[in-house]
């Protein structure tokens, strides 16, 4: 883990935001950890809403047929093949979240997140979801290029491979503070 992270001046309610990534029940189903994640993304959701800090909720949604990137053709050639159950979202957003339609494995390309986050002078974005080696750490690798602070509550993310998972903490963790919800809670009570 890297080391001297200043947690109680990162972590700030006031300056944090919460993202949930792609918790589609589809992807959920297919996670190696499902009742650990589902247990620490309640966790980390329910510290964030007791301390206010807004929470932000993405959804895959392909592009238009026909509109789609080369790179996305050929990454699914056959298509995503999912029912429409199994893309609803495993924890509803509240009436206060915000949710995000997003196309790309970053949650700064295509949409308005990086606008909202200096609208509103947040600085810390803490990481919760699905993949941790795809949409979680390209988004984190992202916001800290834009300088931002990205946090991965390592037990409120996940992945269908294990070992992708492990990987992935052990290469951000070099980078960006690595917590568990329980860290987080303790740091918004």
């Amino acid at each position: 883990m890297a080391t001297n992270w200043p947690l109680p001046d990162i972590l700030k309610p006031s300056q944090s935001v919460l993202v949930v990534w792609d918790v589609h029940k589809a992807l959920v189903n297919s996670i190696f950890n499902k009742e650990e994640f589902m247990s620490a993304l309640n966790t980390s959701i329910t510290a964030a809403r007791q301390a206010k800090v807004p929470i932000v909720f993405t959804k895959i949604t392909p592009y238009p047929r026909g509109f789609e990137s080369p790179s996305s053709k050929l990454l699914y050639r056959g298509g995503l093949q999912f029912k429409p159950e199994e893309m609803e979202l495993a924890v509803q957003p509240s009436i206060d979240d915000i949710v995000i339609n997003k196309n790309t494995w970053s949650i700064f390309v295509g949409t308005n997140f990086e606008l909202l986050l200096r609208n509103s002078s947040k600085s810390t974005i803490i990481f919760t979801g699905i993949a941790t080696e795809i949409g979680v750490e390209t988004s984190a690798r992202h916001a800290f290029a834009l300088g931002f602070i990205p946090v991965i509550i390592k037990d409120a993310v996940s992945s269908r491979s294990k070992e992708g998972h492990e990987r992935s903490l052990a290469n951000m963790s070099s980078f960006f503070p690595i917590i568990t919800s329980t860290d987080l809670i303790n740091h918004w009570k």
